[in-house]
């Protein structure tokens, strides 16, 4: 009741009394005061912190730790597959060669040597020997046994070779090279004066059993068969003594052949079937075998560079004499010890 008496009042006032009212609620009314800095109004909502830009940079640095193993794992992989394809190619011409010239196969050693009238031309000629220029190569009258069926000199040499070298590809001793301690019958293969790499020519492998340890035909690849003898090998260098030799009566590496570890810890070679094969080798021996690196020479505008063992160097360790011992075996057929 009381309330409605008021409002009744409040409704008799005289007319006079609304200008009043007006004048009061019509007052400016007082600034109120921003609690906000004038200075933050300055600031890019859309930037980023500092905290925000260190994550960023931490992020991407992290994803490059983990891209480029992979980048560098996919080109070795690239890299990998054409030097198969080389072996694979320069396996087939050899087997090419023996089967148009009586089932002999080429002459193992590179380069020419001559006694009298009569050449022996090896495997790879003159040309490769440390030329000025691709041109060069191509150019030389001398380019080896092979030329005739590989007539493209980036097939001799594989991508991942050491600057300079033309050539990477060696044939291992077995397939009618070089002499090693027990595989040829005494009283063969004397050394021919000044010309010892032609002592080879006149060498008759040993057998032992169905085995014939150096080859010098087709058809005496019997036990193991030619899908399980060596015959081309990439060292990923110019080879220094022609072919590569391992040993057949001794578990050790040969000190002017260690063995190839460019692609990525493993070798790649290929068979006397003509198929090629990448074995990574077993020990981490194999691939630490203390090295030394000599000066050979100039190609063009490189220095050659030859990688050797410090000496001859026998395994200490079970995985490492499996390496040795794999290779033994897929270059004589057996081992000899």
């Amino acid at each position: 009741m009381r309330y409605a008496g008021k409002s009744r009042a409040l409704d008799a006032l005289p007319a006079s009394a609304g200008p009043a009212n007006a004048s009061i609620s019509s007052r400016p009314m007082p600034a109120r005061k921003s609690f906000v800095s004038h200075h933050l109004s300055t600031i890019n909502p859309g930037g980023f912190t500092l905290i925000e830009l260190l994550v960023v940079i931490a992020v991407i640095a992290l994803l490059m730790a983990i891209l480029i193993p992979t980048l560098r794992s996919a080109r070795e992989l690239g890299q990998r597959a054409v030097c198969l394809s080389n072996l694979r190619q320069l396996a087939l011409a050899w087997v090419a060669y023996a089967s148009e010239h009586d089932d002999k196969i080429v002459q193992n050693q590179g380069f020419i040597a001559q006694k009298g009238s009569r050449v022996w031309e090896g495997w790879l000629g003159r040309a490769f020997l440390l030329p000025n220029s691709r041109a060069e190569v191509i150019q030389h009258s001398h380019k080896g046994a092979l030329w005739p069926y590989i007539q493209d000199v980036d097939i001799y040499r594989c991508p991942r070779a050491r600057p300079g070298h033309t050539v990477t590809y060696s044939i291992v001793a077995a397939a009618n090279g070089s002499l090693v301690e027990g595989t040829y019958l005494p009283g063969t293969g004397d050394s021919v004066p000044g010309l010892p790499n032609l002592a080879s020519q006149t060498a008759i492998g040993r057998r032992v059993g169905s085995t014939v340890l150096r080859f010098t035909r087709l058809t005496e690849i019997v036990s193991p068969g030619a899908g399980q003898r060596a015959v081309f090998i990439d060292q990923g260098q110019a080879p220094r003594d022609y072919d590569f030799q391992v040993e057949y009566l001794y578990p050790k590496w040969s000190e002017d052949n260690p063995p190839p570890i460019r692609h990525s810890g493993g070798v790649t070679l290929s068979m006397g079937d003509g198929h090629a094969e990448y074995w990574k080798w077993k020990g981490r021996e194999t691939v630490n075998i203390p090295r030394m690196t000599l000066w050979g020479g100039r190609s063009g505008s490189a220095n050659v560079t030859f990688e050797v063992l410090k000496e001859d160097y026998e395994p200490q360790t079970e995985d490492g004499l499996y390496d040795l011992q794999r290779l033994q075996r897929a270059t004589w057929g057996r081992l000899g010890y």
